[in-house]
């Protein structure tokens, strides 16, 4: 009993010892935000590798999250014999889940295992490599010249791919529903036009902001911390899109509760 309570608080501690120097981190990162003008390079270059070498993939996703919500809400209404009276809401409700949920979620777990993920790797080779000792011995703090381009990329770029997302999410969904219940376009689009709510979109920017900013800091932390050559690569790698969803899934909870 006394060992299993034991356990416990050494992963509690654990936990706040993590987290402590996650944000000690973001501190470092924000201390290096005027530089950004004079480290540009560096910064265009990751907001590169996060946005556009990842649209495709998000607007592949983001094509099938529009379609499988519109499937689902149509679906439940088939259940019950409601489509012909829900047909002026149905746009409308879908949009409002993929703008609020779907999209800033979906999008952020695609990031974390591509770009969070790579990132811990870039920064776990580096260090088993030693190559950030070398870094450190011609006075280049790791944080500017790693961390900062890479967590403001992700900043950046994840609501300008939120958005991509939401543009094909929605076409996704039209197709699929005038496929399968002949739906219109001037049914589907003025539904969403009619029970559009700004809110909605604030939602959106402000989830994708902040779980860009989690998973790059995350990426960075568990690239820092990596030991054990190549095997310990790896297990950062894996590490990194572990810690980077679980944030993601909690805070997203944290989001539906206060908003």
């Amino acid at each position: 009993m006394l060992n299993f309570i034991a356990r416990i608080g050494r992963s509690v501690i654990n936990f706040f010892s993590e987290f402590g120097r996650v944000i000690l981190l973001l501190g470092s990162v924000v201390r290096y935000l005027p530089r950004i003008i004079k480290d540009r390079r560096l910064v265009f270059e990751q907001m590169s590798i996060v946005g556009s070498d990842s649209l495709p993939l998000v607007v592949l996703i983001g094509a099938f999250t529009g379609a499988i919500a519109a499937l689902q809400a149509t679906n439940l209404f088939a259940k019950f014999n409601l489509v012909s009276i829900a047909r002026p809401f149905i746009g409308g409700s879908i949009a409002t889940v993929v703008f609020t949920e779907l999209t800033p979620v979906l999008t952020a777990l695609v990031i974390a295992g591509r770009v969070g993920g790579a990132i811990a790797a870039q920064i776990g080779t580096m260090k088993v490599s030693e190559q950030i000792d070398a870094l450190e011995m011609m006075a280049i703090d790791r944080n500017r010249y790693l961390a900062m381009p890479r967590v403001l990329a992700a900043l950046t770029m994840m609501p300008v791919l939120a958005v991509f997302s939401n543009s094909v999410a929605l076409i996704g969904a039209f197709f699929l529903t005038s496929l399968k219940f002949d739906f219109s376009a001037q049914t589907f689009f003025d539904s969403v036009q009619r029970f559009f709510q700004l809110q909605e979109i604030f939602i959106c920017l402000t989830k994708s902001f902040v779980f860009g900013g989690v998973t790059a800091l995350i990426g960075c932390h568990v690239g820092f911390q990596t030991e054990g050559g190549a095997e310990g690569v790896g297990n950062s790698t894996v590490r990194a899109f572990t810690l980077s969803a679980a944030a993601i899934l909690i805070l997203d909870a944290v989001f539906g509760y206060l908003m």
